[in-house]
């Protein structure tokens, strides 16, 4: 028999985490397991304290046996945990066949500083009398200092008003991007911990220095140019704790006995560039050798400490480096580099130039017609680097900036030089989340189409949901967020990286319950509380539940979901409808009039139906947290709005009061409609598709629902059509253009070669690779069990009559690999592929007329290891399926 344990030990979804800030993390891991159809039974956690290995002399939780199949997200439940305390924790497992495990290799985490009264250093900025606050050279910060032999352990806390980054006798300070993040500033501002232990081992002298860049905090946000929105001086706050083995500890902080300069950094901002001067370089300025005698002081700036927390999400990271495909001369004599995938992150150099060279970089999503560089779409954003050589062998790359861009036109470049392309590097930066989701099919187009959803979603996902990584926006733009959560958490685990977000959203919603447009918020006092923008407060946490089993997620955004419902029943005279204020109703919906962004759709049908799918979900969301009193008031208000739709918009014969698409898919989708009104819906839309030569005329509303819509009642064969339908508009008409993103409009790009537009036009934009969601749970057919989220209980539904003769999507759950595939023989008979983890059951609908037309590893499907039960009735086969994996061959549909 197969051996059992316990295996993949996570803290708060991350492996040993630093710095933690939760005041009882959660716990999770999976069950190792070959066999089928295994259950953990019961389970036992032991914690210890203690900076040594797992000691049980110091525990300080011990669960003992518990009978419970619970494996994710297990709640801390021992003593109070300690700020800076590092614990360790093993696990245990019983199967339902009694089988005990051994105990799991220990993990950990350490706890970060946990409250203000931790924080004993000063925020810390340049003299203003001698360097000028608002300076775009980026500020130098820097101290040495002395430390005693036999350090136990050294941990660093840091964070700024700002974009930071920290060097230790000279090395760079971990490998982490752009901190502190992205967060609302006035409520929130994340601090991050490193562990420092070895570098401070190395002996007695040290120094210490961080670079303060404008960021996100200070600089240039929104293409309104405005700045100092958060604050107007850059700021850092740093605290080194250093630990002895005789038991003693001291610290260094961030005062006023610190020193300050300007640098080679001249200018550094998020949508324009960086300017650098190699020749300013202060060599080795954070050693302990270094004279900075020349620098000003530091002075102690006053600033509140309470909103500090610890990190949240996955840092910011260079996943991937990639090497140019081509060197281009344009026709208007460019010398352009290209990179042959549309990227996000910053381009490295390797010069040999003579001192005094300025070399310069601009950054572009795509050629014009005639192949000439085109930045028109990047609107007031510059994206341009310059770099000043010093002269001699030198290796340059941007420090707090970053570009969205295929191709990299280079200007002064000497013309007795070669250019040669091995000397460039594309430095891909994104959230370093962990990759989970996989979809293949044998249609070469949808395997691109799924590569630019991923592309699209590494672009965009950068500490904060961003609508577009290039123009002079990249700001969490709510509506996006919302339409694409479900795809972006299968493709990625994105727990932490929403969860940290959402606890923006519920930082600046209003008291009345109203949803800012983009979070953290930082347009103007009105950009507040548009349908399906606003419903972000609602359908992202439900999501996360769903997809992760996280009821941590709904309890925290539980008063903010409440709200939002609340504000859009505030808004109208018929507390059923929401037929008020500003919307921006199925944005970019191509049956829109000349010269508008705004689809036909009317916008109080869009704005009923959200009101209605949020009002359902939060319903939903007060039964899974046990509040049943909120359950039975908010399921009477969801009753009144959906029968108050009906009354307004849907006429006595069944027919919708409303000629589009979206008006059509939005009733589908959430579930308003039933019996003989939703057939007739189903029909008209399909109908509607037909019409349009199985085109789509939806807009960002509509086009995250409208394959699904169509699958779900009967009209799969018009879905499969839309997708693999290769002309304008459609997913593959953009990849026969050379996308290699998701693009914002569906002619971004005319067969002409013209543009849309300058004004509008993000050719990395994920908001239509929402359409991932239908391939993975409509034609591979993977899915979760809402009744069991998190991939507790899994469904399986393939579709083989898809258009394709095979498709397969795999998925990292929580639990383990999850995978649903499907292959056509010459013969018609269809070979199935199932995986479920250990812990995991799975009910799988199979297009099978009877059971005696299928085999399961060989053997009737009956008398199959593994399988639960046999039912057969409406063309399927339905099996309820332990874990395992199973190949079943059907002999005939």
């Amino acid at each position: 028999m197969a051996k059992l344990q316990a295996v993949h030990l996570r803290c708060e979804y991350m492996r040993n985490p630093v710095g933690l800030g939760a005041a009882a993390p959660r716990l999770s891991w999976r069950l190792a397991s070959d066999g089928f159809h295994v259950m953990q039974r019961a389970y036992r956690i032991q914690v210890s304290g203690g900076l040594a290995g797992f000691d049980e002399k110091e525990l300080v939780w011990d669960t003992g046996r518990v009978d419970s199949d619970r494996s994710v997200l297990v709640d801390y439940g021992g003593f109070p945990l300690q700020a800076r305390g590092r614990y360790r924790f093993r696990v245990k497992v019983w199967d339902a066949a009694g089988r005990e495990s051994d105990w799991s290799e220990a993990a950990s985490w350490e706890m970060g500083l946990l409250s203000p009264a931790d924080w004993s250093a000063s925020w810390i900025t340049p003299d203003d009398s001698k360097i000028d606050p608002q300076a775009e050279e980026i500020f130098l910060l820097r101290k040495s200092f002395r430390v005693r032999s036999g350090i136990r352990r050294a941990t660093v806390y840091v964070t700024a008003l700002g974009l930071y980054e920290l060097e230790l006798n000279g090395r760079r300070v971990g490998d982490w991007q752009f901190t502190p993040g992205f967060t609302s500033y006035r409520n929130r501002l994340q601090a991050q911990a490193f562990d420092v232990t070895e570098p401070l081992r190395a002996g007695e002298r040290h120094a210490i220095g961080a670079m303060l860049a404008d960021g996100w905090y200070k600089g240039n946000l929104a293409w309104e140019n405005h700045r100092n929105i958060f604050g107007d001086r850059r700021a850092l706050l740093l605290q080194l704790h250093v630990d002895y083995e005789d038991g003693t500890a001291e610290r260094i902080v961030s005062d006023g006995s610190w020193r300050a300069a300007t640098g080679p950094i001249l200018m550094s901002e998020l949508y324009h560039g960086e300017t650098y001067d190699a020749r300013l370089e202060k060599t080795d300025w954070t050693t302990a050798e270094y004279d900075d005698g020349g620098w000003a002081a530091a002075v102690e700036l006053h600033h509140p400490k309470d909103m500090l927390v610890m990190q949240e999400n996955e840092p910011v990271r260079v996943t991937e480096r990639l090497k140019p495909i081509a060197l281009l001369r344009t026709p208007a004599g460019e010398t352009v580099i290209d990179m042959g995938q549309n990227m996000v992150g910053r381009m490295q150099m390797r010069l040999d130039l003579p001192e005094g060279t300025s070399i310069a970089l601009r950054h572009a999503e795509v050629l014009d017609r005639d192949g000439n560089f085109y930045v028109g779409n990047l609107r007031r954003a510059q994206q341009k680097v310059s770099y000043v050589c010093k002269g001699g062998g030198e290796t340059y790359e941007p420090y707090f900036t970053f570009q969205g861009f295929r191709y990299v036109k280079v200007e002064g470049w000497p013309e007795d030089v070669p250019l040669e392309l091995e000397r460039f590097a594309g430095h891909v930066i994104h959230s370093d989340m962990a990759r989970t989701g996989t979809f293949e099919c044998s249609h070469p187009l949808l395997n691109r189409l799924q590569q630019n959803i991923v592309w699209g979603q590494r672009g965009n996902f950068l500490d904060i949901p961003t609508d577009c990584p290039q123009r002079d926006e990249r700001i969490g733009w709510t509506g996006d967020a919302q339409a694409f959560i479900r795809t972006a958490a299968f493709n990625y685990c994105v727990a932490p990286f929403f969860s940290k977000w959402l606890r923006d959203l519920k930082a600046d919603q209003r008291a009345d319950g109203g949803v800012p447009f983009v979070v953290p918020h930082v347009l103007g006092d009105d950009a507040y509380s548009s349908s399906a923008w606003g419903d972000a407060a609602v359908i992202c946490p439900w999501t996360i539940y769903l997809c992760y089993g996280d009821t941590r997620v709904l309890e925290e955004q539980y008063d903010s979901m409440k709200a939002w419902v609340e504000y859009m029943r505030a808004q109208g005279e018929d507390e059923g409808l929401w037929n008020t204020g500003f919307h921006y109703g199925d944005w970019l919906g191509l049956d829109a009039k000349e010269g508008s962004y705004v689809g036909a759709t009317p916008k109080d049908l869009i704005a009923t139906c959200f009101y209605a799918y949020s009002t359902g979900l939060f319903v939903k969301t007060a039964r899974a947290l046990g509040r049943m009193e909120d359950a039975e008031v908010y399921g009477e208000l969801y009753r009144r709005i959906v029968a108050a739709f009906e009354r307004e918009f849907v006429t006595p014969s069944g027919r919708l009061a409303a000629h589009t698409q979206t008006a059509h898919v939005l009733p589908l989708a959430f579930g308003l409609v039933e019996g003989p009104v939703r057939a007739r819906l189903a029909r008209t839309l399909a109908e509607y598709v037909a019409e349009q030569e199985f085109h789509l005329t939806t807009g960002f509303v509509g086009t995250p629902y409208l394959c699904q819509a169509l699958s779900a009642n009967g009209y799969h064969a018009h879905a499969v059509k839309l997708v693999q339908q290769e002309d304008y508009p459609s997913w593959l008409y953009s990849i026969h253009r050379g996308a290699t993103t998701i693009w914002e409009h569906w002619d971004g790009i005319k067969p002409d070669g013209s543009f849309w537009s300058d004004d509008m036009n993000s050719f990395n934009h994920y908001a239509y690779g929402s359409v991932g969601e239908w391939l993975y749970r409509y034609v591979a057919g993977l899915d979760a069990d809402e009744a069991q989220p998190g991939y507790r209980r899994i469904v399986i539904r393939p579709r083989p009559d898809s258009g394709l003769t095979y498709a397969k999507a795999s998925y990292e759950s929580a639990y383990g690999m999850v995978a649903s595939g499907w292959r056509l023989a010459e013969d018609e008979a269809v070979t199935y592929e199932i995986q479920l983890p250990a812990n995991t059951t799975a009910e799988a609908r199979l297009p099978v007329g009877a059971a005696e037309h299928a085999t399961i590893n060989g053997v009737a499907a009956g008398q199959a290891e593994g399988v639960l039960s046999v039912r057969e009735g409406d063309g399927e086969l339905t099996l309820e399926l332990g874990s395992g994996a199973y190949t079943v061959v059907v002999s005939k549909l």
